[in-house]
């Protein structure tokens, strides 16, 4: 597989009707920078919200079934199992999809060949910028009810998916591919979806399925297959489902590296797989920190901190974190007469320099900043720009400098957060701070 980052090399569209909504919907392909991910628009919302690739974004939900969701706020994306299949089996890393509707429709048989061919038409731009992978740190499993599934450390992406069927037509079937482009399009992307004879009243009465046909789906019944060209593939079911779960994989926003095992799985235990994966990346690459007593934050020693903020004495400005949430963080700093900078600010009258504690600030909410990006022992972060700055009062040796900072946007890579300094429960400074994650 080509070691650069991908996108599409021009704009593609079609129009389709959603497997499970029967809504139509239209579809726009457009190219995005290296580092964008795949990326979901929904047009027809107000404000045209974002829908970011991503196994924090993923989800699964019973009483809407047999499709995977992806939820961002008030914005959601439903299946898009088959759509994500063919993004991350042709190599395509940064993608914006703008679509109409919740569900963007299929635009062909129910498999993932004609969203192949439409990427293939159009054609493929490398990118000046190294491919970022997921690698699976060590051996995770999962087990659902009667599904199971085991993710192994393997230099390139390898299924082993068995499925059970009690009906004679589909059976038990094993199937295995080592998952690249060429292999992906031959052997994977051309099959179909499918659905049980029985089970399609019960769908329907459920509001599923609306937009299935024979066209879009392999109807099987007791003792055959209702489509009059039959199957593609004698293991068409089973290659589907591999279909299914290389999708959900790109759940995990990179391409995988990894030896996935499946058994008689589906999107819901996908799903959970998926972020048991992200989490069993995050311990390995990211933080692995105790929890407090409340279950909610973590307090962070600078141990912890020098774990991931590349700063060293004389210029690491933040001994504690406090509190650490989705959107807020406090640290603290303890400002003794041993810094090296009172030698020269002042003489005789020791005052921490101002735009240290900005500097202090900054570092705390890059605690906040590389808490929410994947690998964050990979990244750095980059001070761009202050704005309303304020400076109350001087702080001298002995105090202890208090920062609250809080999430005021998060837009890719870029991120506005408001932060407070305090001494003794007294406002100190303030400022507004905007920061970039950049590849150390």
């Amino acid at each position: 597989m080509n070691e650069r980052q991908t996108t599409l090399a021009g704009e593609a569209r079609y129009e389709g009707f959603g497997l499970h909504t029967g809504e139509r919907c239209r579809v726009t392909f457009l190219p995005a920078p290296p580092g964008t991910g795949v990326v979901f628009v929904r047009a027809d919302l107000p404000g045209r919200p974002e829908v970011k690739v991503a196994a924090e974004n993923a989800t699964y939900d019973a009483g809407q079934g047999r499709r995977t969701i992806l939820r961002a706020g008030d914005a959601e994306v439903h299946t898009v199992e088959h759509l994500l299949a063919a993004v991350s089996g042709v190599g395509i890393d940064n993608l914006r999809i703008e679509i109409d509707a919740r569900e963007p429709g299929e635009p062909g048989d129910g498999s993932a060949g004609p969203y192949v061919d439409l990427f293939r038409r159009i054609g493929f731009q490398e990118q000046d910028a190294p491919r970022c992978y997921f690698e699976i740190p060590h051996q995770v499993r999962l087990t659902r009810g009667n599904a199971e599934l085991i993710g192994l450390p393997h230099p390139n992406l390898r299924v082993d998916f068995t499925i059970e069927y009690e009906n004679p037509v589909i059976g038990t079937r094993h199937v295995a591919f080592d998952v690249v482009p060429e292999v992906f399009a031959r052997e994977i992307a051309p099959a179909r979806t499918f659905v049980l004879r029985r089970d399609v009243d019960p769908l329907l009465k459920a509001g599923l399925i609306q937009g299935g046909s024979l066209g879009n789906a392999v109807v099987v019944e007791e003792d055959r297959v209702a489509n009059a060209e039959g199957l593609r593939f004698p293991d068409e079911f089973a290659r589907h489902k591999v279909l299914d779960l290389l999708g959900d994989l790109a759940l995990l926003g990179r391409p995988v590296r990894g030896h996935v095992l499946a058994w008689r799985s589906g999107h819901e235990s996908h799903v959970a797989f998926v972020k048991a994966l992200a989490e069993a990346e995050r311990r390995a690459t990211g933080f692995d920190l105790p929890p407090r007593p409340d279950g909610k934050n973590h307090f962070w020693d600078i141990e912890a901190i020098s774990q991931i903020m590349p700063h060293r004495y004389p210029f690491l400005l933040v001994d504690r974190i406090l509190e650490l949430t989705d959107d807020r963080v406090v640290g603290i700093k303890n400002v003794t007469q041993n810094e090296p900078f009172f030698m020269g600010h002042f003489p005789g009258h020791p005052i921490m320099p101002a735009v240290l504690i900005v500097e202090a600030m900054a570092q705390t909410g890059g605690v906040l900043l590389l808490n929410k990006v994947e690998r964050p022992k990979e990244k750095l972060v980059y001070f761009m720009g202050i704005d309303a700055a304020k400076f109350r009062r001087p702080v001298k040796p002995g105090d202890q400098l208090r920062f609250e900072l809080d999430l005021v946007k998060l837009k890719g890579r870029i991120c506005k957060m408001m932060g407070k300094a305090f001494v003794d429960g007294s406002l100190v400074a303030e400022a507004e701070l905007l920061s970039t994650v950049v590849d150390r």
